[in-house]
């Protein structure tokens, strides 16, 4: 391909990947499952980083689903800002961070998350998610979200209150407690 073609490509690309992360809200949201399965492949993978999801290949993942929407009442998904990275090497490659916010009933509690999917996108024709890992900030009944948030213990929708996936992981959160932050505030 030629530059401008490689940068054309590189433009649909990512509007057909940034469709690709609205439909999985749409068809979590909607429970449209055909939707969903049309997403991934035989060999993509979903997880989340707190180990409670965890769906190998379509059927696996659509299992796991499957299971999720058994407890799942209402929710609804709302991404922010994508990042979207391009395998130099391979024009149907590429790696994403997805923001999101969502509020759902899980088991007649209402929730409210802040998390992160970390995403590899492969193309076969059309995009779709090789494999997305699922990570929370916080994930905590409504009513306890203003304590939570000021929490290491942020992930309480399930039944025992577990640290939040991050930033406290992310190198650069903990190069800048050791480099930054003011002394008194270091523990």
């Amino acid at each position: 391909m030629t530059d401008l073609e490689t940068r054309l490509d590189r433009l649909e690309s990512r509007a057909e990947i940034l469709a690709l992360i609205s439909h999985y809200c749409k068809a979590c949201d909607d429970r449209d499952v055909p939707l969903l399965r049309s997403l991934f492949r035989e060999d993509s993978w979903v997880r989340s980083a707190d180990g409670r999801m965890k769906g190998e290949g379509l059927g696996g993942i659509m299992q796991m689903y499957r299971k999720r929407f058994e407890v799942l009442g209402l929710s609804v998904h709302w991404t922010h800002d994508t990042v979207v990275t391009f395998d130099p090497a391979d024009p149907d490659r590429a790696t994403g961070e997805v923001f999101c916010h969502a509020e759902a009933v899980r088991n007649q509690q209402v929730l409210v998350g802040s998390l992160r999917y970390e995403d590899e996108y492969r193309r076969d024709g059309k995009w779709y998610f090789a494999s997305r890992l699922l990570k929370f900030l916080y994930y905590v009944p409504v009513q306890s979200y203003a304590e939570a948030l000021a929490s290491p213990l942020r992930q309480r929708g399930y039944e025992a209150p577990m640290p939040g996936d991050y930033p406290e992981s992310l190198p650069s959160w903990t190069g800048w407690l050791r480099h930054y932050q003011p002394e008194e505030q270091r523990a």
